[in-house]
């Protein structure tokens, strides 16, 4: 191994891409403080901020996702995918990296065949349980596939893959939120059971229709509150509607929840989307949760990651079609049921693999030490 490790991390797009790739950068300088790590983005994507807010350099490349449902927008995709390419081989030949680490995202196809292109040994990191388009392409040269769920000898060789799980927000594991003081933030009463109910930064809109639609069964309760977080997207149509329509007392309304650590102290159940990092938040927390995957997404994943948790009693399922009906009243149900609420927290514990950045990290240096 060199004296001075150096490391390209890319990727990014959404959170679930970002916090990842940022908690694999922070275990590879506890383990080496020397290195050096170069994280590759997309423009105008939010790793260009979150990244350097982080503390760490990044590139960005004019890449851009592909139109799946109108096939002549991807015209300047694929003009913008042939300048990535370009640039992201001068930016890896110029940083010259040990080791190049692909998170997912719109940035990892160029720069992670531009290192493989190079002879730079590879490691890619896949979040899901159904593997996406890019990894599968990336992954018959990449030395190294780190997975969260088992069974993804269907998608890779067997023999590079490694069962480390997603990294997560390390400050959710340490912190240990005062739920009486976390209970008062949110403006809650102790004593009654709550349900956290979050569809991303942006918002989901099936689960806010789902809450809407159900105000007069959300006012009827009186053992159970709500927190909402409705997304930045939706907030100002929320606020109209709730002032027309009244806030339930029992129901705290904020756009965007900055303490995650506090809202899951206080969560005796989650209503969620099944995005893999959120997922695995669940799992490292013991959280039961309700889950309600986007139709939104490329193949399907999150239905699929949904389902690897159901198949072990360790989620609940609703179907974005049918949340509006069937959503509220299952998780009214649900959170009043003591003994439920166990079995889900319990079997969910059992997926948990709280060390998957340190695992991941480990992982790329040994790649680093087999080629040295």
């Amino acid at each position: 191994m060199s004296d001075k490790l150096r490391v390209i991390i890319s990727g990014g797009g959404t959170g679930g891409h970002i916090f990842p790739a940022i908690s694999i950068a922070n275990a590879l300088r506890e383990k080496r403080p020397d290195c050096e790590i170069l994280f590759v983005g997309a423009e105008g994507r939010m790793e260009m901020q979150r990244v350097p807010a982080a503390g760490y350099e990044i590139k960005g490349l004019p890449v851009a996702g592909f139109d799946r449902k109108n096939l002549l927008k991807n015209v300047p995709v694929l003009w913008k995918l042939f300048k990535s390419r370009r640039l992201a081989r001068q930016i890896v030949r110029d940083f010259a990296p040990d080791v190049a680490i692909g998170v997912g995202g719109y940035a990892s196809g160029p720069t992670i065949e531009a290192a493989q292109s190079l002879g730079i040994p590879t490691l890619l990191q896949e979040q899901n349980s159904f593997a996406g388009v890019t990894n599968k392409l990336l992954a018959k040269r990449a030395r190294r596939i780190c997975v969260a769920y088992k069974g993804m000898e269907r998608f890779f060789p067997a023999e590079n893959i490694v069962l480390t799980g997603n990294p997560i927000r390390q400050k959710l594991l340490e912190q240990n939120a005062d739920r009486n003081a976390a209970l008062q933030t949110f403006g809650l009463v102790p004593g009654k059971s709550t349900v956290l109910i979050v569809g991303g930064s942006l918002g989901a809109r099936t689960l806010n229709e789902s809450v809407l639609g159900n105000l007069n069964l959300i006012r009827q309760q009186g053992k159970v509150q709500f927190i909402w977080q409705t997304g930045k997207y939706y907030s100002a149509e929320i606020a109209q509607q709730l002032e027309q329509r009244g806030r339930p007392a029992n129901l705290c309304v904020t756009d965007f929840i900055a303490d995650m650590g506090a809202a899951y102290s206080v969560a005796d159940l989650v209503i969620s989307r099944a995005g893999a990092g959120s997922i695995s938040e669940f799992c490292a927390l013991g959280k039961p949760v309700i889950l309600v995957p986007s139709p939104n997404v490329a193949e399907d994943h999150q239905t699929k990651n949904a389902l690897a948790l159901v198949q072990n009693e360790a989620a609940l399922y609703v179907k974005d079609a049918e949340a509006r009906q069937t959503l509220l009243p299952l998780a009214i149900n649900t959170v009043l049921d003591a003994e439920k609420l166990m079995r889900l927290s319990k079997n969910i514990l059992l997926m948990a693999l709280p060390n998957a950045a340190s695992d991941i990290a480990d992982e790329a240096l040994k790649l680093v030490e087999a080629g040295s």
